[in-house]
């Protein structure tokens, strides 16, 4: 039985998926099994990876149903204790298994290991920015507050023990853009996180991805299941505020007032800082050209988002 699962969903990436692959391919430790899920690709994607000729790839085609499909079923194919993904357009540094591995066997009993990750752009790349205070090389953290800035899970950088799926379910099919964040959600409730200071992975920044597109905002992320324990636990409230603050000005932009005031209503702005608070309240036409030149500054590596 391999040590880890990697598992790639793959939909129409034919321009990232060979240097995805080679970088999971390359890497230093090297027991693994490569779960390729080609999620109803209309594009040469098939072709780029049937060039690989590697005995721990697993190559499997279904009809297009979503990247948490994808990632499900290649959670039902795989072998190993622990689980992994990549996207098909992020890469892995030669070491982020190698150095995963090491901290399996510094704390066995954890069930969830992340790194840092840095996120290219159009312009640069940059390093992700966390609300941790560093103490060490590694940080044993609760989900919440560690993701105030950045998400310490990432979907590229991230190992599971597969228990954590039986314990919190799978990505939930019906989200089709943020299903990421309501599976961290999910798992910060339940276990802590070892967080891993070096940097292991790339997050590619590709704006034609779903998640960069207006239309996303049409989809509503299901904070309401998590009522009432956000009653009960406030870093839970402060971290799901957050995300509604920015679902919230993604919505307005959109101009889906609905959705907005649906997030906004939930949000205690009371908790939110002024900066925010103005930004939720600015015309659309004023907020537009704001958000652009704030996004355009955070991918040349001047200031964050203004989305978080």
């Amino acid at each position: 039985m391999p040590f880890f699962s990697i598992i790639i969903p793959l939909y129409n990436k034919e321009n990232f998926i060979e240097n995805t692959l080679k970088s999971v391919l390359d890497q230093r430790f090297t027991d693994f099994e490569v779960i390729i899920v080609n999620d109803g690709s209309t594009d040469s994607s098939e072709e780029k990876v049937l060039k690989f000729s590697d005995s721990r790839i697993q190559y499997y085609y279904k009809e297009n149903e979503g990247v948490s499909s994808a990632r499900n079923y290649g959670i039902g194919k795989s072998k190993s204790n622990y689980i992994t993904f990549i996207d098909a357009d992020d890469y892995w540094y030669e070491a982020f298994l190698q150095e995963i591995f090491k901290n399996i066997n510094r704390y066995p009993e954890l069930k969830v290991f992340s790194a840092a990750i840095e996120i290219e752009t159009s312009k640069k790349v940059i390093p992700s920015s966390y609300s941790i205070v560093k103490t060490g090389d590694y940080e044993i953290v609760n989900y919440f507050t560690a993701s105030l800035k950045e998400s310490v899970i990432c979907t590229s950088c991230a190992v599971f023990h597969k228990s954590v799926f039986e314990e919190t379910g799978n990505f939930d099919i019906n989200i089709k853009s943020g299903e990421d964040i309501d599976m961290w959600i999910r798992v910060g409730l339940f276990y802590p996180i070892l967080f891993y200071w070096k940097t292991l992975a790339r997050y590619v920044f590709v704006n034609d991805s779903l998640s960069k597109k207006d239309q996303f905002s049409t989809v509503k992320l299901n904070f309401e299941k998590y009522s009432e324990q956000e009653k009960t636990n406030p870093n839970l409230k402060k971290f799901l505020d957050l995300n509604r603050f920015s679902l919230a000005i993604k919505c307005k932009i959109a101009r889906d007032y609905k959705l907005f005031n649906h997030y906004y209503k939930a949000i205690d702005l009371k908790k939110l800082s002024h900066k925010k608070r103005v930004l939720l309240l600015i015309p659309t036409l004023l907020l537009k050209p704001l958000i652009n030149l704030k996004q355009f500054l955070a991918e040349i590596g001047l200031g964050s988002s203004v989305f978080k």
